[in-house]
């Protein structure tokens, strides 16, 4: 955590951080999955790269061997769900990453089809989520990350009861 931040002459951007925290400058320099970091040079950055940035999270932590859901990133709108489908698509290109938009209005039999096929990663809106998982075709025994993407958000727009059953 950086604990305060010096102009220079020159522009450059000093930070001043506890000794137990490692600065790194480059994606080269993370430790990163080799998969992951073609995914990452490969991708048009756009925006503030929020979703990348816990996106890139959730494709460090999984195995592409398992064809299990082991993370989940919960959303409070279809259009942002499938954004981030698409960024971790794009990210986990290399990968060979299976991530589904689990989201309300769409059919419930395809769902079901992409579930049982097994996704590596789900991301979608409270409400479709937790049907999935109530109908036993999205297993929670592998998630090892939830994502709770604007979760001031959701918790304003009553998902709370919603997402407290998905935790659950």
């Amino acid at each position: 955590m950086a604990l305060g931040i010096d102009r220079t002459t020159d522009d450059k951007l000093e930070f001043e951080t506890s000794t137990s925290v490692k600065v790194v400058s480059t994606f080269d320099q993370m430790g990163l999955k080799e998969d992951l970091l073609r995914g990452i040079y490969a991708y048009s950055w756009s925006g503030t790269g929020k979703t990348a940035t816990f996106s890139i999270s959730v494709l460090q932590s999984i195995s592409t061997t398992s064809r299990e859901t082991q993370a989940l990133i919960l959303s409070p709108t279809r259009e942002l769900a499938t954004q981030i489908q698409s960024v971790v698509l794009a990210l986990g290109d290399y990968m060979n990453v299976q991530c589904h938009a689990c989201i309300g209005g769409t059919s419930v039999g395809e769902d079901i089809r992409k579930l049982d096929h097994g996704q590596h990663v789900v991301s979608g809106t409270p409400g479709r989520v937790f049907d999935m998982i109530k109908r036993k075709h999205l297993r929670t025994g592998s998630i090892k990350m939830l994502v709770l993407d604007e979760a001031d958000e959701m918790l304003s727009k009553g998902f709370k009861d919603q997402i407290y059953d998905v935790y659950r």
